[in-house]
């Protein structure tokens, strides 16, 4: 969904480059209750899948792109504060060096895909798992439902921004169902990935897990002098 240069107006622009700044900013200071020796590593293999699976990318129309979002599962993963910082770095190295999105639209693509991406994936997550059974199987599941709800979420953000600001002459009802259509599409794909990958990390150390914990017992860790 990466936003090019000049497809919403510099007021715009400006203004989801304040909500991004303030957005990385709290997220600065939040994440260091998130992160310690155990889990840091955690959120760079994030980071580096979720910069992989955005590779994927094929147009959707008027100049915007698709592709998976990765907000749901990296906050999942590593906690919603460290997902945003994760998402944010994927993005600005896209715009920086593969010319995905743009500078002055940077701010842009980080309000939707490190904010509104991580936060409706993560609320609609914890709003699942309490009404699921309280076991790690449910973790998959509602980790699952948040990475489909957030990304047409986010892409309903974007057709509201672009009603206020597109510079693109286009219909925003056709920018809508064009965005909300395919982001749908792309959305029950995000939800597989998403539980697969959760099962997946869960199956081997569910201690590393942040939205599994207190369901998960906190594993010893394990060094080479120990070992021997």
């Amino acid at each position: 969904m990466h936003v090019p240069d000049g497809f919403l107006d510099a007021p715009t622009s400006v203004a989801t480059g304040v909500v991004a700044a303030v957005g990385v900013g709290v997220a600065l200071r939040k994440a260091r209750a998130e992160l310690d020796d155990r889990t840091a590593p955690m959120a760079g293999l994030v980071a580096a899948f979720v910069f992989a699976g955005q590779m994927i990318n094929f147009p959707v129309g008027a100049g915007t792109s698709g592709h998976l979002l990765g907000g749901a599962l990296a906050a999942v993963l590593v906690g919603p504060w460290t997902a945003t910082l994760c998402i944010s770095v994927v993005l600005l190295v896209q715009g920086l060096f593969m010319a995905d999105g743009g500078l002055t639209a940077l701010g842009t693509n980080i309000t939707l895909m490190a904010i509104v991406g991580v936060a409706v994936g993560y609320a609609v997550f914890r709003l699942v798992l309490a009404v699921l059974p309280r076991t790690l199987g449910s973790v998959p599941v509602a980790a699952a439902l948040g990475a489909l709800v957030s990304v047409p979420a986010a892409a309903t953000v974007f057709t509201v921004l672009f009603a206020i600001g597109g510079t693109a002459d286009v219909a925003t009802g056709k920018v809508l169902t064009a965005m909300v259509g395919w982001h749908l599409v792309i959305g029950i794909g995000e939800a597989v990935v998403t539980g697969l990958v959760v099962s997946a990390v869960l199956a081997s150390r569910p201690d590393l897990v942040h939205g599994a914990r207190g369901l998960a017992a906190r594993k010893p860790l394990v060094t080479s002098q120990a070992a021997a």
